[in-house]
């Protein structure tokens, strides 16, 4: 504690160092003042000195103290998003491994069904062909009896042959000349049908277990307060979930974007809106600023308080008159044509189109109480080549 206390020395004049040059900017004493050295000089007491020389760290120190809490914030934001990144793979590895097990269920139950049908048709045919061969083994038993009994007769010594020889004809012309069957027709196991296309069979058997949707919403650009469906078809708004802040993720919407986008061709897809309160349903524009409240580069359609309306902000909502409640919604996006459709399904009647020049990719936009991508339907067409 002393030597903290201790006062420094001048190292030319041995005296207390209790002035400070701004000049040469270090410690002085009173003789070095007046030296020739430090003619002209901006001399200051030590004490002021060391005051704006800390004032002066400080403000050169708050920079780089704003920069580290920052890093420190985007480091531990970045370590929740390591972590979200193993809980999104290990959410993933499950439903992977879901459908596998769904799918090794269908080929064990096919396969199981599969063999069934063979083990009966051949217990079938199997039991057929040895009726038969019980009956002609019976009737053959019976004629080798009569053959052997009359062959004995024949190699009788004459006297005893002659004395058998009525009866023995007697029984040759009674006993039955045997009937031969000839094999029929499809005794034989239909190997066609059982191993016949066998692999696109059971494949377009499995149309009755899958479904497919035009489009897979993105979890990646979900608000914080949706939770999406396993197979990431529906939305549900409920409780936040502290979730990265990555660029793709909208916020303060509620709403989630498809993980397909188009710059050309047409496309449509069919969304169930049910009994939701509030919705809106359309597309965004690639470069639609997903921050904050402002949203350009927006063509969709909602309801919200009772109200149906179509919105391309910048440009004032716009009312629509609907005769009945909407439930289930057809999109179709013409990009090349720059038009936005709305149908409802349930009356195939027109809803409105909203027109545009579409110049960049256009992704499905959706936000709703709940939601749903309603599936399309499986056809399997076989044509020649």
């Amino acid at each position: 504690m002393a030597s903290r206390t201790k006062e420094a020395l001048c190292s030319l004049h041995s005296e207390k160092l209790k002035l400070f040059c701004l000049d040469h900017d270090q410690p002085v004493c009173h003789i070095c003042r007046d030296s020739e050295r430090h003619t002209n000089h901006r001399i200051r007491p030590i004490d002021e000195a060391a005051q704006k020389k800390r004032r002066e760290l400080r403000e050169n120190l708050e920079p780089l103290k704003k920069r580290l809490k920052l890093g420190r914030k985007v480091r531990d934001e970045f370590d929740q998003t390591a972590e979200h990144i193993k809980v999104q793979a290990q959410h993933t590895e499950r439903r992977i491994k879901e459908q596998f097990k769904k799918f090794q269920r269908f080929l064990a139950e096919e396969e199981e069904a599969r063999l069934a049908a063979l083990w009966e048709e051949e217990e079938q045919k199997s039991g057929m062909i040895n009726r038969k061969i019980e009956t002609l083994s019976r009737e053959i038993s019976a004629l080798s009896d009569t053959v052997r009994a009359t062959e004995e007769e024949l190699e009788a010594d004459d006297i005893s042959f002659l004395s058998v020889y009525k009866a023995a004809v007697r029984r040759v012309q009674r006993c039955p000349l045997l009937d031969v069957p000839q094999l029929p027709s499809g005794a034989l196991i239909d190997q066609a049908k059982h191993r016949g296309n066998l692999a696109f069979s059971i494949w377009s058997n499995m149309k009755d277990i899958v479904s497919y949707t035009p489009l897979i919403l993105d979890p990646n650009t979900a608000d914080s307060n949706l939770s999406l469906s396993k197979d990431l078809t529906s939305m549900r708004l409920g409780e936040k979930h502290h979730l990265p802040y990555n660029p793709e993720r909208s916020d303060g919407w509620s709403s989630v974007l498809s993980s397909q986008a188009w710059d050309s061709g047409n496309h449509s897809w069919d969304v169930d809106v049910g009994d939701s309160s509030f919705w809106t349903l359309g597309v965004v524009a690639e470069s639609a600023q997903r921050k904050g409240d402002a949203r350009s580069g927006l063509l969709v359609i909602g309801f919200f308080e009772g109200e149906y309306k179509a919105r391309s902000p910048p440009a004032p909502a716009t009312k629509l008159v609907v005769d009945r409640k909407l439930r289930r919604i057809r999109v179709n996006l013409d990009w090349d044509k720059g038009k936005l459709s709305f149908l409802d399904l349930d009356t195939n009647a027109y809803i409105h189109t909203l027109t545009h020049t579409f110049n960049e990719r256009m992704f499905p936009f959706f936000v709703a109480i709940e939601i749903r991508i309603l599936p399309m339907k499986i056809f399997v067409i076989k044509q020649q080549l």
